[in-house]
């Protein structure tokens, strides 16, 4: 029986990228050589465009704030992104303000994001498009009551923070324990928002 090819998307978002990351501030950064050398090792007709505004100038600007538009082309798809330029604490920088090492700086990230909408190391950026809405006001923890019976409980939800913890947990199994016993007690025990699934089953596959 002939192998499925797999999409673009499914070869890409099983590549594990944790060891090629950088946390700054609340987020975190996926290098773009990386990201960029990924995707032409196994997609080398891959190419990717800076969008131009009418005056050939590499970003677009409102006179307030300035953004950069980039698209990455995998076999004929291509995903556009937009992102602003902005500066340490991601908060958008005046127009007047913008120097060429900011430009540059926003455009490898947005190249690196729309990377990601082709799937590679799209988990890092789950959650980051949530609202961040006004802050609740602190409560008083309510008295803790015992479980009922039968009660479900409340699954922890994986993020791109702790799924590297899980990932070790299955492959320091003791001896005497199936290594598929512990993924598969992993994949139930948890939460698996977004493509996290995903990437844990292809970081385990990549221990083996």
């Amino acid at each position: 029986m002939d192998q499925v090819k797999k999409s673009v998307f499914e070869t890409l978002s099983a590549v594990n990228c944790n060891l090629h990351t950088e946390k700054k501030g609340n987020l975190t950064y996926l290098s773009w050589a990386w990201a960029w050398s990924e995707v032409k090792t196994r997609y080398p007709l891959a190419f990717y465009t800076i969008y131009e505004d009418a005056e050939g100038r590499p970003y677009f600007t409102d006179g307030r704030t300035c953004w950069v538009k980039t698209g990455v082309t995998i076999e004929g798809l291509e995903h556009i992104e937009y992102l602003p330029i902005m500066d340490a604490r991601n908060n958008s920088i005046p127009a007047e303000k913008v120097t060429s090492f900011d430009m540059n700086k926003s455009i490898q990230r947005s190249l690196t994001k729309a990377c990601a909408r082709h799937g590679l190391g799209l988990y890092i950026y789950a959650g980051e498009d949530l609202p961040d809405g006004e802050p609740e006001p602190a409560k008083k923890p309510a008295a803790k009551q015992p479980a009922k019976k039968g009660a479900a409980t409340a699954k922890t939800i994986i993020t791109d923070k702790n799924i590297k913890q899980v990932v070790d947990w299955v492959c320091q199994a003791p001896e005497g324990e199936q290594r598929d016993a512990r993924i598969k007690k992993a994949e139930d025990s948890y939460e698996w928002p977004g493509n996290l699934l995903e990437a844990f089953r292809a970081m385990v596959d990549l221990t083996e």
